[in-house]
């Protein structure tokens, strides 16, 4: 399995991205030395896709296998790929406050602690569908690490489309995500442009 070890705060530089998307609390204090540069309209569209794929730790051949998915959907393929993005297990689980970080999380499903409706799932990648419960299994919410997450991320706002209770660690999956509860700066028209060519 393909790692991305590039340290999160350059990244976020290059790609012109703030940490607390990916629930990095840091800050980098340097400047991006390229922000003046003219981008071309397929830099534009690469760094729109590595933005994506860089928020979401999605690599490039299960990136492209989703968006062909997406693009057999009805409706827009691009708030079709966003949803796709969005309903991943570890996305969830980071979005109802089991974990810091979306890196995290992805540890904590390949980790075994999660189940989704009674059944041990260690797929990240894994869709979720509406009426689906997510929890953090009973043996492991006892674990020091889960007391000093939910201690951690005690004030995050869960999104509308999940409903979350941070005492038990459970969680329901309400609805498909609309695109206006997307709160990820990607704009994800220039994907479908840079793939449609």
């Amino acid at each position: 399995m393909a790692i991305n070890r590039t340290p999160v705060l350059k990244r976020c530089r290059s790609l012109d991205l703030e940490p607390a998307y990916l629930g990095v609390n840091k800050k980098s204090h340097r400047k991006n030395n390229r922000a003046n540069k003219k981008v071309s309209e397929y830099g534009l569209q690469l760094r729109e896709k590595q933005k994506a794929k860089f928020i979401y730790g999605v690599q490039e051949k299960p990136f492209r296998n989703m968006y062909e998915k997406a693009e057999r959907m009805p409706g827009l393929v691009g708030t079709n790929l966003m949803q796709l993005l969005e309903l991943r297990l570890d996305n969830v689980i980071f979005r109802l406050g089991f974990a810091r970080t979306r890196r995290e999380s992805r540890q904590v499903v390949t980790h075994r602690h999660v189940t989704v409706n009674g059944h041990i799932v260690n797929i990240p990648s894994y869709k979720v569908q509406p009426g689906d419960v997510i929890e953090i299994k009973e043996k492991s919410r006892s674990l020091q690490r889960f007391k000093d997450i939910t201690e951690a991320n005690a004030g995050v706002s869960i999104p509308a489309w999940l409903e979350g209770d941070a005492e038990k660690l459970s969680g329901k999956v309400l609805e498909i995500p609309l695109r206006e509860q997307i709160d990820v700066p990607v704009n994800e028209t220039l994907i479908v442009e840079l793939y449609s060519k």
